[in-house]
């Protein structure tokens, strides 16, 4: 007997300095992507604020898990009997001076079901994200129920480092979720749609990537099946883009490829992590 399918949508726009205008976006995008059957909704990272510069801004517009934002993802979550997963700028208590990149996950109750706080810093091509952003603890990873899967989270920059895509399917995870802003440059888009490939092929899981939309990311948000197809994509636009997931697809890529089955090594942590 088949499993179930469940939809899912990964939501592209530019965030931008006004939270209250991102929740709006966010709604609107919300609507569309649940109007098009999609039950869990994927929006970029930083979908709180954003400005190009990272600076002092960010710092002032930080809030905590219990603040507007995340009370307006949950409203807009029960509005549209949805999961919501979308990034916070994060108010961080024991460093005041940085924030916190976190994403957080929304059931369709509007309740906090799980977090993540963006563990690999965007400290390459140029930039320095670890001067404004504290990393996250190398802390059990948190997943979630979503119909027959287990959802994990990681953000952006984490795409570069395998093992943090392993670690999450080592706890269960084989949809893993990944809010970004994938900056624009030479080979950027090259690189993007790369690293979510392999991501997806080696563990044999759905990836589903929401980036930011131009001027700043790079757009292309996408969904992969465990076989690294594209199975939906958004190019550069606000847009949503919907696709159905099995988890018989799943189990059938494992049985053809036993990737995980067969590796002999394992993930451990180093013991440390960014200042």
């Amino acid at each position: 007997m088949s499993s179930p399918e469940s939809a899912i949508a990964v939501a592209q726009f530019a965030p931008v300095a006004d939270p209250g205008e991102n929740l709006a976006t966010i709604r609107t995008l919300t609507e569309r992507a649940v109007s098009r059957g999609a039950t869990l909704v994927v929006f970029p990272e930083y979908s709180s604020f954003f400005e190009p510069e990272l600076g002092q801004g960010y710092v002032d517009a930080a809030q905590p898990l219990d603040g507007d934002f995340v009370a307006g993802l949950a409203a807009v979550a029960s509005e549209y009997r949805t999961h919501i997963v979308a990034g916070l700028v994060e108010a961080n208590a024991d460093d005041p001076a940085r924030f916190s990149n976190t994403l957080v996950a929304i059931d369709p109750g509007g309740e906090l079901v799980a977090k993540y706080r963006k563990m690999h810093l965007y400290d390459a091509f140029g930039s320095r994200e670890s001067d404004w952003v504290v990393a996250g603890a190398l802390d059990a990873p948190e997943t979630f129920s979503f119909g027959d899967f287990t959802v994990g989270l990681q953000t952006c920059y984490d795409a570069r480092f395998p093992e943090v895509t392993r670690r999450l399917v080592d706890a269960g995870a084989d949809l893993v979720l990944m809010p970004s802003e994938w900056v624009r440059g030479p080979l950027k888009e090259h690189h993007w749609r790369t690293l979510l490939t392999a991501r997806a092929i080696e563990n044999t899981i759905y990836i589903a990537a929401a980036d930011q939309a131009p001027p700043t990311g790079v757009g292309n948000s996408m969904i992969l099946d465990p076989m690294g197809v594209e199975i939906a994509t958004v190019g550069e636009a606000t847009d949503v883009a919907v696709a159905w997931l099995s988890k018989d697809r799943v189990t059938h890529s494992r049985e053809i490829n036993p990737a995980l089955r067969l590796r002999r090594f394992g993930v451990a942590s180093i013991g440390h992590s960014l200042p």
